[in-house]
């Protein structure tokens, strides 16, 4: 592993790509621009669907066609309860998908303030429904996290994961492990 200056988004992009994804389905938002724009500048293949369930469907069949991993990005809170139907049925057909997704500024997370698209607790959530719930809160561990979550994937019976930081920290540079 090596270190390099890079924000916290393309942190878990550079993760995502080391770890077999090529394509990444999803709908920017402000909340995860910094994935976007690294997905941009790294050449990833990116499709742009009209609502989060769609992407994550659509990573969802890409998985299962390809025999593959696959991967979707939305947004937190709302974004990321619309891909719920297809996370459980990735758990339930034992499809290897991950969720990228963004969080509330860290200043506000736990804080139960309403801050835009807050949930009281996303990571517990998603935990409920798939294999794993990981949340970057230290982005110099962000490979680390990412790279856990795919273990979590493959092992066992496969199935969706999800990953989650913070949009400052997403946003903001950082000394990265990738």
């Amino acid at each position: 592993m090596t270190k390099q200056l890079m924000t916290g988004g393309e942190g878990m992009i550079r993760a995502a790509l080391a770890n077999g994804i090529d394509t990444i389905f999803g709908i920017p938002g402000a909340q995860i621009y910094p994935m976007f724009d690294a997905m941009q500048r790294h050449g990833v293949k990116t499709i742009t669907t009209r609502h989060e369930q769609g992407a994550a469907y659509m990573a969802l069949g890409y998985a299962q066609a390809t025999g593959r991993p696959s991967a979707f990005s939305v947004v937190p809170g709302p974004g990321v309860l619309n891909t719920t139907a297809a996370l459980c049925t990735a758990m339930g057909t034992n499809t290897p998908v991950l969720c990228l997704t963004g969080q509330v500024p860290s200043q506000f997370l736990g804080a139960g303030r309403g801050h835009l698209h807050e949930l009281p607790d996303q990571r517990g959530t998603l935990a409920s429904l798939i294999k794993a719930a990981h949340h970057i809160e230290d982005p110099t561990l962000t490979g680390e996290v990412v790279n856990a979550a795919f273990k979590a994937m493959h092992t066992g019976r496969p199935g969706p994961v999800s990953v989650e930081m913070c949009w400052d920290v997403m946003a903001a540079e950082h000394e990265i492990e990738i």
